[in-house]
Order: structure tokens, then C-alpha cells, then sequence
């Protein structure tokens, strides 16, 4: 299966330009999955939750969602993308999974960072893990890797790989990443952005990086922190399956819990 991302620069409310560039990419791409970065299209640096609700979109109805689509049955292939989504007057920080057959499934990331709080409405769906045919999907969105739980809980669920969209700023998550990926036996592609935004009167820098590591820590590629650029690596998802550590140790079922929580 080859899986990939595309690390980008977007301009600002620029959705219609964002996308567009963002398709072409993806034209050039031989990939079965690929994987875009957190508000793609819209950038990141919101001044207020006004600002954010005008740039959102219903999903899967709006137009993102819809060039997205269109994208994927042309070229047979699937992606994940991250952008702001209303829904009954609130606005959440999502990624959308599309596909050749079409939507397929939205996520509302579940842990906000920093003035997010001031834009977005916490996720309040479920962790969701998909089947897209030549392996199970779970997605996350940038700062929900800082929580051990979520990357587990995809793959207590069956996650193959773990696609997260990103805007980075802090600099640990490509390094932690791997351990997640150790710990779960799961592949995962970090998609991140790269350049700044200065939109209120705080520069935020993003740190690029994207990667895609194995089910096993190995880095597969990673990305420069200030160009824009994409890559697609081949892989087995049947490696994220096989959860024995040694012929004695099953990642999944030598969990103690019980044993933990009676010392908490």
C-alpha cells in the first residue's frame, strides 16, 4: 500500500486557492492514501470564533469536501484532510476522510491547543477506526498526539495506521510520534504545514517535519521544516497487525489495568 503527505504553505482565508493547490499536488501523487495537513485550507491564526465560523464549512456538503471527493474518484484514491467544520452554529476543528465511493467520515479533534479554545467547540464524536479496503484508518488532529490515549484507543480499535493532519509549533511531536507508533504497532503520517502567521500580534512558526513512521519506530521519511513538498513511502499494513512483541508479549493483551488502577 503506499501511503503519503503533503506538507504545505497556505495563504490566510485563501480557501479557494489553498484547495487548488492542494489538488494539484495530490494529481501528481501515485498514492492509495494521502494525507493533507489541519486547516488546510483556510490556515491556522484565527483572531476570533466569528472569524473561524465564517471560514468553516458544513461537511460533507461544503466545498472543500466536495472538490475532495471529486479528487478521489478520479484518482482512486483517499485522503484526510483537516479544516474548520459548522454544524448547528457551532464550529469544530475537523478532518474529513474521503475516498473513491465518496464521504466516508468526519472527526472533531478532541484536544484543543492554546487559542483554539477561544475558536473551536471541543470534539464530541467518538475515536472512529475505517476500513478502507487495504487496511483500517483512525485519525487524530496535531495536539491530540501529546495524549498517549488517543493513539492507543485507534489502535485497541484496529487501526492500521494513524493519519494526523497538523499546524505543529511546539518542536517534540515528530519524535514522539515514533514512540506511539512503538508502543500501539501502528504506521502513522504526520501532515504539517510550514511558514508563519503574525495575526494578532503573536507570530506563530510552524516547524514542517512531516513524516510517516513505521509500526515499529522506524522514520520512513521525513520532511524539511520550511519547504513544501510531498512523499509517498510503500508499505505492509499487515506489520501493525502483528501485535507480538516476542513470542511471549502481546502488546495489546499484557496490559494490567486492573492491577494499575487499584494503586491510583
Amino acid at each position: 500500500m503506499k501511503i503519503g503527505f503533503q506538507q504545505t504553505s497556505p495563504l490566510f482565508g485563501k480557501k479557494e486557492e489553498n484547495v487548488d493547490k492542494a489538488v494539484a499536488a495530490i494529481q501528481s501523487l501515485n498514492a492509495d492514501l494521502v494525507v493533507l495537513p489541519e486547516l488546510f485550507n483556510t490556515g491556522y491564526q484565527f483572531t476570533s470564533r466569528e472569524e473561524a465560523f465564517a471560514l468553516s464549512e458544513n461537511v460533507p456538503e461544503g466545498q472543500t469536501t466536495r472538490a475532495l471527493m471529486a479528487l478521489s474518484r478520479e484518482k482512486g484514491v483517499y485522503i484526510v484532510a483537516g479544516l474548520a467544520e459548522q454544524e448547528k452554529g457551532h464550529c469544530y476543528n475537523s478532518s474529513l476522510l474521503v475516498g473513491p465511493q465518496g464521504f466516508i467520515g468526519c472527526y472533531r479533534k478532541l484536544h484543543l491547543f492554546y487559542h483554539e479554545k477561544q475558536w473551536f467547540e471541543p470534539g464530541n464524536r467518538e475515536l472512529a477506526v475505517y476500513d478502507i479496503g487495504k487496511a483500517r484508518v483512525g485519525i487524530m488532529i496535531c495536539f491530540d498526539w501529546f495524549f498517549p490515549e488517543v493513539a492507543r484507543d485507534l489502535a485497541v480499535k484496529g487501526a492500521d495506521i494513524i493519519c494526523h493532519p497538523a499546524n505543529l509549533v511546539l518542536p517534540y511531536c515528530p519524535q514522539a510520534m515514533i514512540t506511539r507508533c512503538i508502543e500501539n504497532r501502528v504506521f502513522a503520517v504526520t501532515a504539517n504545514r510550514i511558514g508563519s502567521e503574525s495575526r494578532s500580534g503573536e507570530t506563530l512558526a510552524f516547524i514542517g517535519t512531516s513524516q510517516i513512521i513505521g509500526a515499529k519506530g522506524e522514520i520512513l521519511y521525513r520532511a524539511s521544516p520550511d519547504r513544501v513538498e510531498a512523499m509517498v513511502v510503500e508499505i505492509d499494513p499487515a506489520v501493525a497487525r502483528d501485535k507480538n512483541v516476542t513470542p511471549e508479549n502481546h502488546l495489546l493483551n499484557d496490559r494490567r489495568f486492573q492491577v494499575v488502577s487499584s494503586c491510583t
